[in-house]
């Protein structure tokens, strides 16, 4: 593997640990699945049936956005809010290919008993 291969690849595995750091949180789940539907959202909208503040949502909104997985416009005096699938794609990717690992270790190791 060449130098700039391992460098792509090394961003690439950042990339993929900064969208599962900001997943694993209840409540960004939470705040994707909602933006999951398709349409933008205010956070007046986002907080609407939660117990959380603007103000914790807001927090929760930057960090997904700081990973790539949101995007906010302005609109008026709110900001809206969408989600980025293209992330998404790449995390998919990636779990392909971590499944594929596994499969092979799996097959490797039973052609190994079966002897």
């Amino acid at each position: 593997m060449s130098q700039k291969s391992r460098r792509v690849r090394a961003a690439s595995l950042q990339a993929c640990a900064a969208i599962f750091a900001a997943l694993g949180q209840e409540t960004r789940l939470s705040l994707v699945t909602k933006l999951s539907e398709g349409r933008p959202c205010s956070i007046s909208q986002l907080t609407g049936e939660s117990k959380l503040t603007r103000q914790a949502v807001t927090r929760h909104l930057r960090v997904l956005e700081e990973a790539g997985l949101v995007h906010s416009t302005p609109s008026g005096r709110e900001c809206m809010f969408e989600l980025d699938t293209r992330p998404f794609k790449d995390i998919g990717a990636y779990l392909e290919f971590v499944s594929e690992q596994c499969d092979q270790t799996l097959r490797r190791s039973k052609a190994f008993v079966e002897r």
